[in-house]
């Protein structure tokens, strides 16, 4: 009911034709009608179509902010080359990666499960979670953050967070702190990546979330989980910089290129060696075949969800012109109003 709400609130279109993604593909022609009946969003994104513009790099000009002081060039440095051997090697044995270099922390799928069980009553469910009391100061921060605070009031309990948020809700939020211990990056040259990632994973989990019928709560842990490959090929780099010559850094368009492919299919294998619900791997590798656009289920509502997150983050970071911005909502089936509207909620992230 909140989600028919919210696209109530927002004029979401329903039956919109998208073009394939440039998040999961690079570079992409010349858009093109793909029949008579696709719907008109805006005047503006119209015009465009009859006056083909340069194809926008959306992955490109994202990267630009995981790494800001980074001068793209074309050719691979012998660091990047030993984390591409890494990276193939990762998917030929993802369970190695799954075991040693992104570890899943255990209790996360058992927790989950124990929230989603509806027969767990109120004091046991509030005692699982009390159990870690990091994990209840986290979750109360998250209650009490300008996004999600429902009122003037504190919320100073998990008990009182539970009556207001429910349990849906507060299942999202233990699940974002669990997951958040994933993407910690350390070495404080790196640390924005980090920062970055988790908070385009948090925008697409709430988006995802918002944007789906079919299973908010699975479309909500989906959208988290999307980004994990990067965090993989991210942490393989920081052991290929053990052995790299001093000042060498990720500089090429290459490297770019394979975290933004390969990262979909690393997610991916990573959510079965993690045992997730098979939907898990299954949405995140239709994800992951680069040349089309999902059409449907939750890797069509991801797929939507990371393009506008990548929208808002580059809007806010000065990075995307207005007729860069107007030809990517086309393509996302939205216009202008609505993507304001959902970025002065993205901004609070």
């Amino acid at each position: 009911m909140f989600s028919k709400a919210f696209r109530k609130l927002f004029n979401i279109r329903e039956q919109v034709v998208i073009e394939k993604p440039k998040s999961f593909s690079g570079s992409m022609e010349h858009f093109q009608p793909i029949s008579s009946e696709t719907p008109r969003v805006t005047v503006a994104a119209q015009s465009k179509v009859d006056n083909p513009v340069v194809a926008i790099d959306l992955s490109a000009l994202f990267y630009s902010l995981l790494f800001p002081s980074t001068q793209l060039n074309g050719t691979a440095n012998e660091l990047e080359k030993s984390v591409f051997r890494r990276v193939e090697a990762a998917l030929a044995s993802p369970k190695a990666i799954a075991e040693r270099v992104l570890k899943m922390p255990t209790q996360v799928a058992a927790l989950d499960k124990q929230l989603a069980d509806e027969s767990c009553d109120t004091k046991a469910l509030l005692a699982l979670i009390e159990k870690d009391p990091v994990l209840s100061v986290e979750v109360l921060k998250l209650c009490n953050s300008p996004l999600f605070k429902r009122s003037d009031k504190e919320v100073t309990s998990l008990q009182l967070a539970l009556v207001q948020l429910g349990r849906d809700q507060i299942r999202r939020f233990v699940t974002s702190v669990m997951m958040r211990k994933i993407i910690e990056v350390k070495p404080i040259y790196f640390r924005r990546f980090g920062s970055q990632i988790w908070r385009h994973s948090m925008q697409v989990a709430y988006l995802a979330s918002e944007l789906t019928d079919e299973d908010p709560d699975s479309a909500f842990l989906l959208g988290l989980l999307h980004d994990v490959g990067k965090i993989a090929i991210f942490k393989l780099l920081l052991e290929a910089f053990k052995q790299a010559e001093p000042g060498e850094q990720p500089c090429s368009s290459l490297f770019r290129q394979v975290m933004t492919t390969k990262s979909l299919s690393l997610s991916a294998l990573l959510a079965r060696y993690w045992e997730l619900p098979s939907l898990f791997e299954s949405e995140l590798s239709r994800l992951a075949v680069v040349d089309t656009k999902p059409a449907g289920g939750l890797a069509d509502v991801i797929w939507r969800a990371n393009l506008i997150s990548e929208c808002s983050m580059l809007i806010e970071a000065g990075k995307l012109q207005p007729e860069q911005l107007d030809r990517l909502l086309y393509d996302a089936g939205i216009d202008s109003d609505t993507f304001n509207l959902l970025h002065e909620k993205l901004v609070l992230f």
